[in-house]
């Protein structure tokens, strides 16, 4: 154990470079253990601490830097890839842009503690528009004190996680063996949830935008069903004519007594994917109701020149 806090004492800086950059680049490792041990080099030489917030930091505005513009220079297509690649694509964007417009750019700030939310909120507030130096600000107070809270918490636990590694000296290969195999148990059952409900999601009909203008036109009877976050559709927010604003976590509650008997339904969203109004359309479906989803969602709605209401 005292030759792990002694390499990392020596290596350490970089350790944490690399494992905060690779983290908030958007792989799926976690970068809290880097800080964590972090904290406990730094119970016998305070100066560490500091060097170690910097470099986490540093690494941290790198990656996020990286993704503001990202987002800014292609918008959706950075936040589809990054859903692509998340574990848990269902709702890592809605999240995000719930967050965003409840807290604004203070979202940065509690971004890093949020999990998913992490690394979508750089090319988030950069798809958004947000000014540079907003952006910069307020990322790096967020930076700052997530860095600063994960030392602080090595540092303030640094007996308990010493006792932690020589066990794990202890054990062993068979220690980094049952960890390994947790750790792949739990994201293979992840990843099988994703697909088995991908393939449930994947069943669901598609309407194209031009094919929902001709039905509008003929006046059929169509239940248009918004799902975009609540707090994204407030007073003043334009959507498709004729859109019932329907919050997706109340999908599976929504009163559609009123719902014409024999309309046809459609459901949208603002989100990669579709991600949101596939979901929806999957619970209704469970409701007994014969649903479609809008390919493309309210962006390809407008992008094929139909205008909002």
């Amino acid at each position: 154990m005292e030759n792990i806090l002694f390499l990392f004492a020596q290596y350490g800086l970089l350790a944490v470079f690399i494992g905060v950059l690779v983290e908030q680049l958007g792989a799926p490792l976690p970068a809290l253990p880097f800080l964590l041990l972090a904290g406990v080099a730094a119970a016998s030489d305070g100066v560490f601490a500091v060097k170690a917030v910097a470099v986490a930091t540093l690494a941290s505005m790198l990656a996020d830097t990286l993704w503001f513009f990202a987002g800014r220079r292609y918008g959706g297509r950075v936040l589809a890839l990054l859903c692509r690649i998340s574990i848990s694509p269902d709702s890592c964007v809605r999240q995000s842009q719930l967050s965003f417009a409840r807290r604004g750019v203070a979202t940065l700030v509690v971004a890093k503690f949020v999990p998913g939310l992490s690394t979508l909120a750089p090319p988030l507030a950069g798809a958004l528009g947000m000014r540079t130096a907003s952006f910069a600000v307020y990322n790096l107070a967020g930076t700052v004190l997530w860095a600063g809270s994960g030392i602080a918490g090595g540092l303030l636990f640094h007996n308990q996680i010493e006792r932690l590694l020589e066990r794990v000296s202890e054990l062993g290969n068979i220690a980094l063996a049952l960890m390994g195999g947790l750790l792949g148990l739990y994201v293979a059952w992840r990843v099988w949830r994703r697909w088995r409900i991908a393939r449930a999601m994947g069943r669901l009909p598609r309407v194209r935008p031009d094919e929902l203008a001709e039905l509008m036109a003929q006046d059929v009877e169509l239940v248009i069903v918004d799902v975009r976050a609540a707090a994204l559709q407030s007073d003043g927010v334009e959507r498709i004519p004729g859109a019932r604003p329907v919050e997706l976590a109340t999908i599976e509650s929504v009163p559609i007594d009123d719902w014409p008997e024999g309309a046809q339904i459609i459901t949208y969203c603002s989100c990669p994917n579709d991600v949101s109004a596939l979901k929806a359309a999957h619970l209704l479906v469970k409701r007994g109701l014969s649903v479609r989803v809008l390919s493309g969602g309210i962006d390809g709605w407008t992008g094929a020149g139909y205008p909002l209401g």
